[in-house]
């Protein structure tokens, strides 16, 4: 089998990193040292240029303005992002969009894509239930209000909210079934609280009291919230990878400047073995993280049943979750005390891998749902 990625795909990357080649680390303070956001909003001027440069149209469809790309197209982005540590909000904007293109209907599709692609519309996404812990879908409930549906309910930590347009919102219906809805932030009954991340980002409590939704910005098809709750999964070992390469690069030219007893550290077994180790932890993070997408990009969605590739995305977030772990406290203990300086851009890739790390969830959580899985499909 051939694993290179295709022409268009290998585009991609140039050009997205031809974007983020001017995005510096350390361009905003560090979270230890603000009381509350980073910043007010995310990276506006970086969103426009991702928009001008067809980054965010790449996963539509060419009737709404893109070039037909897939999911591991997005993957190829978020991973150039996340080694600057760009703050927009690209996974959720181009999962959600995904979503809505394969299970929305052809209005809700036409109403929403176009401008999406053309950054007039930041899409995002709730997926973290009442308290981070319960599934999301359980956290809001749907019931049909005459020719619409209201919703009730907390979903807790949506990111980019207080700036997002559109949110999608899983529920359930109290009757097995998982809907998605799309709201737009200003919704009658919507109300936003500030929280933040462990990267310094502004998050939102959204709370929805007798929300109405119409019929049309309702997807009731049971596979478009596994569908989304899987491209949110898949994105975010995507930045877990990206940046856990950007911390070792980083941690592998500071060794090499480092000296002790007139020798690099660099040369030293113990850091050799360390960074190769780490090394290791990337590789199998990256072969995982492309397995999960293709296998994702090959299922139908997800009708009718579990995704096929539900046992591979979970293997993906074990060795994201724990790799990206590994990786910054490795380098962090390479670096010595320069490393903790708030001075310099680690400290920040620190915060985001353990923000990463908390989205994803700990790995024995995966590896009890993996055996859950292999255990209800035996290989044969």
């Amino acid at each position: 089998m051939d694993f290179t990625f295709t022409e268009e795909q290998q585009a991609v990357v140039e050009a997205a990193r031809a974007v983020f080649a001017d995005v510096a680390p350390d361009s905003v303070p560090s979270p230890a040292l603000t009381p509350g956001a980073v910043a007010d909003e995310f990276d506006r001027p970086l969103w426009a240029k991702l928009a001008a440069s067809d980054l965010l149209s790449l996963v539509l469809a060419e009737e709404h303005g893109g070039a037909g790309l897939d999911a591991i197209a997005l993957c190829l982005v978020l991973r150039e992002a996340a080694k600057v540590l760009a703050r927009v909000p690209l996974l959720e904007h181009g999962a959600t969009a995904l979503a809505v293109q394969a299970h929305g209907s052809p209005e809700l599709a036409a109403a929403l894509l176009p401008d999406a692609g053309r950054g007039r519309l930041v899409l995002t996404a709730a997926a973290h239930g009442r308290t981070g812990h319960d599934p999301a879908e359980l956290a809001v409930t749907a019931h049909r209000d005459g020719a619409g549906w209201t919703l009730d309910g907390v979903q807790t930590a949506v990111p980019w909210a207080h700036d997002a347009d559109w949110i999608a919102v899983p529920a359930h219906t109290g009757e097995g079934e998982a809907v998605l809805a799309l709201l737009p932030r200003t919704a009658q009954g919507l109300v936003l609280a500030d929280q933040y991340s462990t990267s310094g980002e502004r998050l939102a409590e959204l709370t929805l009291s007798g929300v109405r939704v119409p019929e049309a910005h309702l997807i009731e098809d049971r596979g478009a919230w596994e569908y989304l709750r899987q491209l949110l999964a898949i994105g975010t070992c995507a930045l877990a990878l990206g940046l856990g390469e950007s911390v070792l690069t980083m941690t592998s030219q500071y060794t090499a400047k480092r000296e002790q007893f007139g020798f690099p550290v660099a040369t030293f077994q113990a850091v050799a073995v360390q960074a190769a180790d780490r090394y290791i932890d990337l590789r199998a993070m990256e072969v995982t993280l492309w397995q999960a997408a293709w296998r994702l990009d090959a299922a139908t969605g997800g009708a009718g049943g579990p995704l096929p590739s539900a046992g591979d995305v979970a293997v993906a977030k074990i060795w994201a979750s724990e790799g990206v772990r590994r990786v910054v406290q490795t380098a962090q203990h390479l670096h010595g005390g320069f490393g903790a300086d708030t001075d310099y851009p680690l400290h920040r890739y620190h915060a985001w891998a353990k923000q990463l790390e908390l989205q994803l969830g700990p790995a024995a959580a995966h590896e009890e749902a993996l055996g859950d899985l292999l255990a209800a499909h035996p290989l044969a």
